[in-house]
């Protein structure tokens, strides 16, 4: 068994990866980005708003492509034509093609600079040579060091503003004349003699191709356990969600010990007394709760016993009262159990129809054995042979579901927490979802499959330990 759990534990991390590659894959392909709100209030503000857009972009590398980067492959003429499109140098470009080629302009970054030098030098065009100068700007100038650790770093980083402050006196204004489109070419030309070598990628490309990419620089963080912060409140992912396992703890673990409390004991009773009246009854009575959704379930409590008609015993929801800081510790426990009575009735009535019926469909077949009826035959008490002999076989259907167990302790119920405004990691986890909240998706995700992969190897190795025939060798 230890080699067995050795080799599975070694194909944890490729899984682990690739897993968390369908997930990035999925997340950054999916309609949609973070902060596409301000970019399109930007194209009313103006500037400074589509500004901190572009800001906001680089903050969280949202301006990296996907898992493949060829943008060093750009050539003049595709990035001329950016250009036209982006400050409607062309009379027929359409406001969805600005956008894009504004977005294409900003993502693309420093991979511009020796295009726009070139382009600069060529084009009689002042409108283009105007539009030419304001990007460079932006592609140009280099971002300040932020390594507090550095002693050196204060003084780079007023070489590095004194810079890109200078760039700014190198645009064109919109009254410009031939002789001052050539006087600001001479001075770029000049600065990229200078510094060619920054923005020069040959020898570079195979390692460029992979490592300026979203999916890198994430990975670069999950290595140092940090899944980075989160793009709607500025506050690291992995702390807020450590902040959100108790809310979530509290409701999934007592309600999945509940459901498995209630479940075996129904589940052995009606195997016991299989194809009786009273066995019949209790499966379709399970067979109801199991086909109604907990959305379903959750609402109509909601509906019957908080608002007062017929009854209101219960909170309509939260995790506790708002004065709750204000109780003792014993008051304050009551108030949280009192509040979590209806989410942990609805999520443990789905569970439970099922939990039962793979109890029964395991016992079943294993009091049919014929060590089952030896036992019987020798005078062991009935409930020796079923509790002793026949549970203990017939549980391995139940084991199975342990692999689903973990994640779900940690990642909540999201429809319930939803429903009953539950501050946990499910409800934490659909409002990341819809603000597309990428960092605080793939942290809640990457948690659970690594764990549902420990799950998974914990249910097998329960198999070898509740019936003794099973092995790994």
């Amino acid at each position: 068994m230890l080699a067995y759990a050795l080799k599975r534990l070694l194909m944890i991390p490729p899984t682990f990866f690739m897993v968390s590659l369908v997930i990035f894959v999925v997340l950054n392909l999916a309609p949609g980005r973070p902060g596409e709100q301000a970019q399109l209030s930007g194209e009313k503000a103006g500037t400074q708003q589509r500004e901190s857009y572009r800001i906001f972009k680089e903050q969280f590398n949202l301006d990296k492509p996907v898992l493949f980067n060829t943008r060093f492959a750009l050539t003049e003429s595709e990035v001329k034509t950016l250009l036209e499109n982006a400050y409607a140098l062309r009379p027929a470009t359409k406001t969805a093609q600005r956008l894009h080629a504004q977005n294409e302009l900003e993502d693309t970054g420093t991979y511009l600079v020796r295009h726009l030098v070139s382009l600069l030098g060529q084009t009689p065009d002042v409108a283009l040579a105007r539009a030419i100068t304001t990007q460079l700007v932006q592609a140009a100038r280099r971002p300040l060091r932020l390594d507090a650790h550095d002693p050196n770093a204060t003084v780079t980083n007023r070489t590095i503003a004194a810079q890109n402050a200078e760039f700014m006196n190198w645009t064109l204004p919109d009254s410009a004349t031939d002789a001052e489109v050539h006087t600001t070419a001479v001075r770029w030309q000049n600065w990229w003699q200078r510094n060619h070598e920054d923005f020069e990628y040959e020898g570079k490309k195979l390692r460029l191709l992979f490592s300026d990419t979203r999916f890198y620089k994430y990975w670069s963080n999950v290595l140092h356990f940090d899944f980075g912060q989160s793009t709607l409140d500025r506050r690291p992912v992995m702390p807020t969600i450590v902040s959100k396992l108790r809310y979530s703890l509290s409701l999934t673990l007592l309600s999945v010990l509940l459901a498995y409390l209630i479940a075996i004991p129904l589940g052995v009773w009606s195997a016991v007394r299989q194809n009786t009246r009273a066995d019949t009854a209790m499966t379709v009575t399970l067979f109801v709760l199991y086909s109604l959704p907990t959305f379903f379930v959750g609402t109509v409590f909601l509906r019957f016993f908080t608002e007062g008609d017929p009854v209101a015993w219960f909170p309509a929801g939260d995790f506790e009262s708002y004065d709750a800081d204000r109780m003792t510790t014993l008051q304050r426990l009551r108030d949280v159990a009192w509040h979590l009575v209806l989410p942990i009735a609805a999520y443990t009535l789905g569970s439970l129809a099922a939990l039962s019926r793979y109890a029964r469909t395991g016992l079943v077949d294993v009091i049919r054995a014929d060590y089952i009826r030896t036992a019987r035959a020798k005078g062991v008490h009935e409930f020796v042979v079923i509790v002793k002999h026949a549970a203990r076989n017939g549980m391995i259907p139940i084991l199975t579901l342990l692999g689903s167990l973990l994640p779900v302790l940690v990642s909540g119920s999201v429809i319930i927490e939803v429903i009953f405004n539950i501050p946990g990691m499910g409800l934490y986890l659909y409002d990341a979802i819809n603000l597309r909240d990428y960092n605080a998706v793939m942290g809640v995700l990457m948690m659970a499959s690594v764990l549902t992969l420990f799950g998974i190897l914990l249910s097998d190795l329960s198999y070898a330990l509740a019936d003794p025939r099973i092995t790994f060798d």
